[in-house]
């Protein structure tokens, strides 16, 4: 975690006022669970912070399902405007309205280059992602269902997995080359990488 931290410190400032958003829109929007709200940084902002370093390094366009408070993307966003990364097109998918609200007024206030759709997945079109990532979104099968639409030729997967991940992995429907690496902040958490994505005939 140290390691982490000592890499994201130009960041911490406007992460710690992204912090502070979620505790005030809490509240009023079910931002993340009741149980988690006091550990915050540590099983929320530095677990999504983490996945900015798996990013190909000419990565451009990054897509988000269900993001939710904005996790992994917001923070994502905030790393890529102050470790100058190479994202240049960051859209979040999320169909509750009331937490695009939220992630638009974070967006605004930390002055943040990205795209908030209000639509669900299935509904979102004519997007080419290099990237796309989701954290307690749906399973890797749906995931993989849900992103065909999106697919290219060299797009990658970034998703934030936990126990179930092995068996998540099995019968998808779908080939893919994976690495997995295990959270610098979970003993059962991990970073899945999936490239070469295809479905099966």
């Amino acid at each position: 975690m140290k390691q982490l931290i000592t890499k994201i410190e130009q960041a911490i400032p406007a992460l710690k006022k992204y912090e502070n958003f979620i505790h005030k829109w809490q509240k009023a929007i079910n931002l993340v669970s009741k149980k988690d709200i006091e550990f915050l940084w540590e099983r929320h902002i530095l677990d999504s912070a983490q996945v900015y370093f798996y990013l190909p390094v000419n990565a451009k366009i990054l897509i988000d399902f269900g993001s939710g408070g904005g996790f992994p993307a917001l923070v994502i966003a905030i790393l890529n405007k102050y470790l100058k990364g190479s994202l240049t097109d960051i859209y979040l998918i999320e169909s509750d309205i009331k937490k695009c609200v939220f992630l638009q007024e974070v967006a605004r206030e930390l002055n943040l280059s990205v795209h908030i759709v209000n639509d669900r997945i299935e509904k979102v079109k004519d997007i080419k992602a290099d990237i796309i990532t989701a954290r307690g979104f749906a399973s890797v099968k749906d995931i993989l269902t849900y992103s065909i639409p999106f697919l290219q030729k060299n797009t990658e997967f970034l998703l934030l997995k936990g126990v179930q991940t092995e068996q998540e992995l099995k019968d998808t429907g779908f080939s893919f080359n994976k690495k997995l690496s295990n959270s610098c902040l979970s003993g059962n958490g991990y970073i899945v990488q999936l490239s070469e994505v295809k479905k099966n005939a």
